[in-house]
């Protein structure tokens, strides 16, 4: 059994460590702070199913420590609360939000919707942590630029042939290789997951390419004035099939948008068992799994396990999912998951595209995002839960103290610092 004074070793590494967050996406800007519900900080609801996310657990618990956080009474209410942060000025709530979730990098994925209109540019988030902000590029946007210049300069129409198909793979090639040369990206994110399921074909089709090339062109004929969205099967999985080529050439990681999303996923095909035929095609491409792929933790687990090319990010279920959820899910992972192959993340996802007449919300909890208070919620709910699981592996000795003080150290930041190529020194007294 542990000594008494055993947790001692890891509960001050778990509030003092400095942490990599491995997938983020860029705050509002000063202008459009009150432009969301922040509602949306513990949801993944929209519209009028959002007005029930008050009654949550999840929200109970982000609204008592976003009072701490601001020096208020614990019970103060959720209107309080907002009149509070909406008094506040924005760099000094950001910094606060910062300063406590105790944060050295953050690599964003800024492809995302609104980020053009609404948010700050990565290297804006600089000002708030102590190593250089790097990004993660969205290849779905990547994609849709391409077809995007390419319809509007004539060079793709109805009838794209294999030419047209071939034009397209070598700009998206190019691209691609250009980013993953690019020493500020740090790796490649696919949300195939929310498009057409994790399923993705490992073997070319290309007579249903061309045919994906023809519909993504009636597509944009159709819609005038909206980005070309990605939205065919056979050209989502040739664009993830590039993707994960180019990544093990270089050497950077492919994340893959898995489980947790809002009602525009399909959960059946967000389950991570359904990247196994690509993974098992691609040893060399470093995958990881986000979200925890909640409620698909064990799968994800599995695979983490048993193939040497997949890590596993537990982000998003903080502040998404309430407590007691969060520590499950850590115990889920940690059944089968090698400590070393597991990473946080803070990420709160919301993004909007335009629909035919409407505005149409899609979020994803678990990396900071949109609001500085998800950063805070993220870093402190993680580092609150990691501390209780790993208390009770000591407890019931299935770690020493001196284990679970370098699992802890791992999971903030060391495997994510060795997978991303980062090359940092955690700054930690």
């Amino acid at each position: 059994m542990a000594s008494s004074h055993a947790p001692e070793l890891y509960f001050h590494i778990l509030n003092d460590y400095p942490a990599i967050d491995n997938h983020a996406h860029p705050l509002l800007t000063a202008e459009s702070r009150n432009r969301l519900a922040f509602e949306g900080l513990t949801s993944e609801a929209d519209g009028p199913a959002l007005e029930d996310a008050v009654y949550t657990l999840p929200h109970s618990t982000a609204r008592r420590d976003l009072a701490r956080l601001y020096g208020l009474p614990r019970h103060t209410s959720w209107d309080d609360i907002k009149k509070h942060r909406a008094a506040r000025p924005y760099d000094d709530l950001c910094r606060l939000c910062f300063e406590k979730a105790n944060i050295q990098c953050i690599l964003i994925d800024d492809g995302l919707s609104g980020v053009k209109d609404m948010a700050e540019q990565y290297r804006w988030h600089d000002r708030y942590t102590s190593s250089p902000t790097r990004r993660i590029v969205r290849v779905e946007v990547v994609a849709e630029d391409i077809l995007t210049e390419l319809f509007e300069a004539g060079q793709l129409d109805s009838d794209p042939g294999i030419e047209g198909l071939t034009r397209f793979a070598v700009l998206l090639h190019t691209r691609l290789k250009a980013n993953a040369d690019n020493p500020s990206v740090a790796g490649f994110k696919s949300i195939v997951c929310y498009r057409t399921g994790l399923d993705v074909d490992v073997a070319s089709n290309v007579p249903a390419e061309i045919e994906a090339l023809r519909g993504a062109y009636g597509q944009f004929r159709l819609r005038a004035n909206v980005p070309v969205r990605l939205e065919n099967k056979p050209l989502n999985d040739f664009v993830v099939r590039m993707t994960l080529e180019i990544a093990a050439e270089h050497n950077k990681p492919v994340q893959f948008h898995t489980g947790l999303g809002d009602a525009d996923i399909t959960l059946t095909r967000a389950n991570p068992a359904h990247l196994q035929p690509l993974i098992a095609k691609y040893p060399r491409a470093k995958f990881v799994l986000l979200h925890a792929s909640y409620p698909y933790t064990r799968e994800a687990g599995y695979l983490t396990a048993v193939y040497k090319n997949v890590y596993l990010d537990i982000g998003e279920v903080f502040p998404a999912v309430s407590m007691q959820g969060q520590k499950a899910l850590i115990r889920q992972a940690l059944e089968l998951v090698p400590t070393n192959k597991l990473m946080w993340s803070s990420e709160l996802f919301l993004t909007f595209f335009s629909g035919i007449g409407a505005w149409s919300c899609y979020m994803c909890i678990g990396d900071g995002h949109w609001w500085p208070e998800t950063y805070y919620l993220g870093s402190h709910q993680a580092r609150r839960a990691l501390a209780s699981v790993l208390y009770e592996a000591v407890r019931e000795d299935d770690l020493t103290p001196e284990e679970a003080a370098r699992v802890a150290k791992d999971i903030l930041f060391h495997t994510a610092n060795r997978v991303y190529l980062l090359g940092l020194e955690a700054r930690y007294t």
